[in-house]
């Protein structure tokens, strides 16, 4: 797939996850068959360049273009500056954040509550685009601020007419968070309107759904967030399903085992040996949520302080694991028939 200049591996993206979208979840989610993958938010705070945080964001050494870095703030002069100040580091492309439906990051008129500020939004599209004339800048939306509120086809005219040249879109409401279902006749609207290429995102988790989500909204691509955690296999299984309409063979149980091991010490490497431990435990959790035996081994792991230990806990696991199984063996669970706070969206659509 040609895009923004790029060639790339396919239309599958990772998108960009504060705490998650480190360098090394996106070289892996690359290895195992994203076409792009996106840095989690960098701040646009120059006050926080020096911080071990920011500066430890900003290392791409190594990575498999195009290095994608998005960056948040709600000033036009500080998203310019952080936009120069992450180019001259290595970015190749840059993403703006206004989809972001945290509670802290909404606080300070960042993220999607910039969607309730149109003439804002036009500002810092203008400022950032003028900053880095050189490198594309795309930008990552939610439908709107609340259900009462779906402004996303008034952004993307803002956006075409500022420069930017591709538009993420997160299916819901900033109101909505992640409860509810994703509204993907919104992106198809968008997208049928749309100059510039769209990226579908909310709720792709298999690849039939990625296939229904791209013939659905036609959108250019798609931007696969929350289901890929502990499963950065799924891109390579949507990859295949895409070109052949045939599934790819589960994999083993020694090839997760293999996969998180290497994760692991890429994190470890990354991160230093405690502050790894601690970011690992996470990733250990999405790698074992549902298997058979999980809950009591991931008690144990996350009390043990070392580096040592946590891989050989790991071991010990996968290894008695596949003693007796040779794919995963997921403890069966009913579906909820909603998801979480789903009657709030529905109230809101009211």
């Amino acid at each position: 797939m040609e895009f923004l200049g790029f060639s790339l591996r396919n239309r599958l993206f990772v998108a960009p996850m504060a705490g998650v979208t480190d360098r090394p979840f996106r070289q892996l989610c690359k290895k195992m068959g994203a076409g792009l993958a996106v840095s989690e938010m960098v701040t646009s705070n120059s006050l926080l360049y020096g911080s071990v945080k920011t500066q430890r964001r900003a290392r791409h050494d190594g990575e498999a273009s195009p290095i994608a870095v998005q960056i948040a703030g709600a000033s036009p002069l500080m998203m310019a500056e952080a936009a120069r100040h992450n180019v001259d580091r290595g970015a190749q492309i840059i993403d703006i954040n206004m989809g972001c439906p945290a509670k802290k990051i909404c606080n300070v008129m960042a993220g999607s509550a910039l969607l309730r500020d149109e003439p804002l939004v036009a500002r810092i599209l203008e400022a950032v685009v003028s900053a880095v004339p050189n490198t594309p800048v795309t930008l990552k939306i939610r439908t709107g601020w609340d259900k009462a509120n779906r402004n996303a086809l008034s952004i993307l005219r803002i956006a075409e007419q500022s420069g930017i040249r591709a538009l993420a879109m997160h299916g819901r409401t900033r109101a909505c968070g992640y409860t509810g279902h994703a509204e993907y006749e919104t992106i198809r609207a968008v997208k049928a309107a749309a100059r510039i290429p769209v990226i579908a995102n909310g709720d792709i988790e298999s690849p039939e759904k990625a296939k229904f989500v791209l013939e659905t909204t036609g959108a250019d691509a798609v931007m696969i967030g929350r289901a890929a955690q502990g499963r950065p296999w799924l891109f390579r299984e949507i990859e295949h399903f895409l070109a052949t309409g045939t599934y790819l063979t589960p994999p083993r149980v020694s090839e997760i085992h293999q996969v998180l091991l290497g994760h692991l010490e890429d994190l470890y490497v990354f991160y230093g040996s405690e502050t790894g431990v601690r970011v690992a435990r996470k990733h250990i959790s999405w790698y074992t949520r549902g298997l058979v035996g999980s809950a009591a081994f991931r008690h144990a792991m996350n009390q043990l302080p070392t580096v040592g230990e946590q891989r050989q806990a790991v071991d010990d696991f996968f290894r008695l694991l596949a003693e007796h199984h040779e794919h995963l063996p997921y403890v069966a669970t009913a579906k909820a028939a909603a998801a979480p706070g789903a009657d709030e969206c529905a109230a809101l659509a009211a």
